[in-house]
């Protein structure tokens, strides 16, 4: 035993090579090698993981536990908004580009202060890392800036070197008719035939309170939409399917207005990626989460801690 820990010492404390470590003890490097296998069998070598700062390994496996989710990524963030959005930012932008393969289809959301942080953060790659980039939702806000909601198909198709498939349509529109009508596009329904076969989906995770950045854009739910909203035990939206505190899709009529992808589709991708955070989202992203709206989270440390809160 006093051999063992001998050479154990020399090895992991000293950083002496197994072949000096042999000439000096005069035995053979094979036998070296056995005693620090054994070592380690017997408890006396254990190796012990140290987080560098930044990173929250056991918020992460947390949250992931509690939830049942396939990953959890907990990043620093500032108190003020702007600083949020680029520590999420660019969490969302390291996750994608190591966690795409060139046979990816993804979906994304047109309209998410989260997602277009995230999206502007990444950098073109040499290789192709998605197939395909399909809108899954029409433009959200006035129609003056619907157009943007290309921006976030088209730059991600960009920096993936994947093929965009847009969908030119209102996110919201007055009647169910409208929608019916608009979905038998040629050109819409372009993007819809897509929805089916995504691999990935990139979500933003919506209060009912409109964020700041679609307060600017002009919120395409109305105040009656939300009162309705409200009263149907609403607290947060995915891709507007809006969902209670437990997660269940809510009874609304605004979700027959609502030109994007269904719940059922959505809920049937294979990794839904949810990049949100901030102290105004906790109580829907808890939501989304236990709705099975996302697999993946993206978040902040204080929402974290929020998320593992006994609620």
């Amino acid at each position: 035993m006093s051999l063992l820990t001998k050479i154990a010492r020399l090895y992991h404390e000293q950083g002496v090579r197994q072949p000096e470590i042999a000439a000096r003890l005069h035995i053979s490097q094979s036998r070296v090698s056995r005693f620090l296998k054994e070592a380690v069998a017997l408890g006396i070598v254990r190796t012990i993981v140290v987080p560098p700062a930044g990173v929250h390994s056991e918020l992460e496996d947390g949250v992931q536990a509690r939830y049942s989710l396939a990953d959890v990524v907990v990043v620093d963030a500032a108190d003020d908004d702007r600083g949020l959005l680029q520590a999420l930012g660019s969490a969302g932008a390291a996750y994608l580009e190591t966690t795409l393969t060139g046979s990816d289809r993804v979906g994304i959301s047109s309209w998410s202060s989260t997602l277009l942080a995230t999206v502007d953060a990444m950098a073109p790659r040499t290789t192709r890392t998605a197939e395909t980039i399909v809108q899954v939702l029409g433009g959200v806000g006035n129609p003056a800036v619907q157009v943007q909601a290309t921006h976030l198909t088209d730059r991600l198709a960009r920096v993936t070197g994947a093929d965009a498939v847009f969908f030119p349509a209102p996110g919201v529109v007055s009647t169910s008719a409208v929608r019916d009508a608009l979905l038998a596009d040629p050109y819409i329904l372009e993007a819809v035939t897509e929805w089916p076969s995504l691999t990935v989906v990139l979500e933003g995770v919506g209060s009912l309170e409109p964020s700041l950045l679609l307060q600017n854009s002009g919120n395409a739910i109305t105040a009656a939409d939300q009162d309705a909203l409200r009263r149907a035990g609403a607290v947060g939206d995915v891709c507007l399917r809006f969902f209670d505190a437990d997660g269940t899709l809510v009874d609304a009529e605004l979700h027959e207005r609502v030109l994007g992808i269904s719940s059922a589709e959505l809920r049937a991708v294979p990794r839904k990626v949810a990049i949100a955070g901030g102290t105004r989202k906790h109580e829907a992203i808890r939501a989304c989460l236990r709705g099975g709206w996302a697999d993946v989270l993206i978040t902040d440390v204080a929402t974290a801690e929020y998320l593992l809160t006994p609620r």
